[in-house]
């Protein structure tokens, strides 16, 4: 439950409107709410917080609230769709996820919408023209939210500016990847040490029947299924990957229960248009590597971006210091029920550095960098498999870079560097 929860909720941070509807129907609310609030026996009040003294007065008052506002927030709206335009030429547009889920852009939308319909509805409850009385508190809290919506457009002014800034861009991303680590990695080794040693026995072939992302999948739900049928499990795809009809998506033991199979893996997974961070621990990662491998390209040339990614990257290493991957098996009353496809050390390392480093192979600065970065994690990395895995791609990078810099002092230098770690690790 908790994964399909995290899920939504992922899924609800990628949708805009969420928050401008919200905000928009919060906005009639508090409108009825000022009406109801401006009963007959109210004290008059103060002449400084009275805007119009007749019905006429008052409704083009809020005409011209409501027109800024709206007016407003179409130039927002468009000012958003430009950044999204830039971000997806020059970073990616797998990265118009991260302006999607932008809270500020939201509220500073959604503040306007709801000024709008504040006034719309504060219009209409005055009442008939013969009838209609002044809602002076209404009048006042529209006057409130127009300075609050000048006061949020220059704030929204700058939040673009400093959001379309590669950095800042790059730095939300770590940010994602490093939330990723601290919640999809284990403080602790799993029970009794258990991690998948080759491959589980084979099963029936268990079929899915939709095509999408996987986006999160509740293992511990199939775990129990399988616990209560005296079952093993082996589920053959993993967050991330892409399932079409048909596609092998998990074997089952005993044989006959291929069918019941099918449906707990069907009721365990989430699928989507595109993958999501909820449990894939290289999501983030290939976001960042997507800004390395553009920015090393021949039409924009910008090694500087790329080693600022990898400094990010070097930075999620260190982070995984310590930590354990979640375990290749699930028990249940200290037997194995279901067998899993995750994350492992060196794939995570290969999706960080293989594409960096084709990429990059004929920029000495971003291989030397690449190599630093690697240095740094094996200061604070203790495993040995897990320092193999990192010192195989130094081995890689000076092997790149030896046949792809066509400056000598950049290959010596690449050389020397490589080589110091090496030595010494």
């Amino acid at each position: 439950m908790r994964t399909r929860l995290y899920a939504i909720m992922e899924w609800v941070g990628d949708v805009f409107w969420a928050v401008p509807a919200l905000l928009s129907l919060a906005g009639v609310l508090l409108a009825e709410l000022a009406l109801r609030t401006e009963a007959p026996g109210i004290g008059p009040l103060p002449p400084a917080l009275v805007f119009a003294d007749d019905v006429s007065g008052a409704r083009n008052l809020l005409g011209i609230i409501a027109g800024s506002a709206i007016t407003v927030a179409s130039t927002i709206f468009s000012i958003t769709i430009a950044a999204l335009s830039l971000t997806s030429g020059q970073m990616g547009p797998r990265l118009l996820r991260n302006f999607l889920r932008d809270t500020g852009n939201k509220w500073a939308l959604g503040l306007f919408l709801l000024t709008f319909a504040y006034c719309l509805e504060l219009q209409r409850g005055m009442g008939a023209p013969d009838t209609a009385t002044v809602p002076h508190l209404g009048l006042t809290l529209a006057v409130g939210l127009a300075l609050l919506c000048t006061a949020t457009l220059a704030w929204f002014v700058q939040h673009v500016a400093s959001g379309i800034n590669v950095e800042t861009v790059i730095g939300f991303v770590q940010q994602e990847l490093m939330a990723a680590c601290e919640r999809l990695t284990l403080d602790e080794p799993a029970p009794g040490g258990l991690q998948l040693a080759g491959l589980p026995p084979p099963g029936a072939p268990v079929r899915g029947a939709a095509t999408g992302y996987l986006r999160a999948i509740d293992h511990d739900l199939l775990a129990d299924w399988a616990a209560e049928r005296d079952a093993t499990l082996s589920v053959l795809a993993r967050p991330g990957d892409f399932l079409h009809p048909a596609a092998r998506i998990a074997e089952v033991r005993p044989s006959h229960l291929a069918a019941d199979a099918a449906a707990a893996m069907q009721s365990a997974m989430i699928l989507g248009p595109r993958p999501a961070a909820a449990q894939d621990l290289e999501f983030a990662v290939r976001q960042l590597v997507e800004v390395a491998v553009r920015a090393l390209s021949p039409g924009i040339n910008d090694p500087f971006t790329a080693i600022a990614v990898l400094d990010r990257l070097g930075a999620a290493l260190c982070a995984l210091a310590g930590r354990h991957l979640p375990p290749a098996v699930l028990l249940r009353q200290d037997v194995v029920v279901l067998y899993r496809r995750g994350t492992s050390y060196a794939g995570l390392c290969d999706a960080m550095f293989h594409m960096i480093r084709q990429a990059g192979a004929a920029h000495a600065a971003v291989l030397i960098r690449m190599i630093e970065v690697i240095d740094e994690a094996l200061d604070v990395e203790t495993d040995p498999s897990r320092r193999e895995h990192l010192l195989r791609h130094v081995r890689l990078a000076l092997v790149a870079g030896q046949s792809g810099i066509g400056d000598a002092a950049g290959r010596r230098d690449l050389d020397r560097r490589a080589t110091a770690v090496l030595v010494t690790s």
